[in-house]
């Protein structure tokens, strides 16, 4: 098992020094659902859901959910998002909520996805509460995270 890197020599919690890795462009996917009644579905289809419009609303939420990330994770690093994606896809008894994270940093940007998704099912969740009193959220997982290297300014490519 691997030793892990925000406990120190003296077993305490620390922030992982990231400052001597080089810069590179990372991306992670993220995803969780939420199984929802059919009757509420129809609700958030005809934007007849009393708080306002959900699918618009979640997303925004999660965006701005994976942007405060390292307030809400105390050893998360705070990282500059040059992206965020966020799509709330319903399907017959439910929805699916995928989000992208991208950034170009020291350390990766999972953390980012994993709480927009996460932030995204709960305000889903929070508006529709009224209506539906057997929501559940669940496969909130990483789907994938990719790291590539940033060149310097003069060759002007990434791998």
């Amino acid at each position: 098992m691997k030793r892990l890197t925000h406990i120190g020599t003296d077993g305490r919690a620390q922030m992982v020094d990231v400052s001597a890795k080089p810069m590179s462009k990372r991306r992670a996917v993220a995803a969780g659902k939420i199984r929802l009644q059919r009757e509420t579905l129809d609700l958030i289809a005809s934007d007849q859901i009393a708080k306002g419009n959900v699918l618009a609303t979640a997303r925004i939420a999660g965006i701005q959910a994976a942007k405060q990330t390292a307030q809400l994770i105390p050893l998360c690093h705070p990282l500059p998002l040059g992206d965020v994606k966020i799509d709330v896809v319903t399907f017959n008894n439910g929805a699916e909520v995928p989000c992208t994270a991208q950034t170009i940093a020291q350390t990766g940007v999972e953390m980012e996805a994993l709480v927009g998704v996460t932030v995204a099912l709960l305000t889903i969740y929070d508006m529709c509460k009224a209506v539906d009193k057997e929501m559940q959220i669940s496969d909130v997982r990483l789907l994938s995270k990719t790291k590539q290297t940033v060149h310097s300014a003069e060759s002007g490519a990434a791998e």
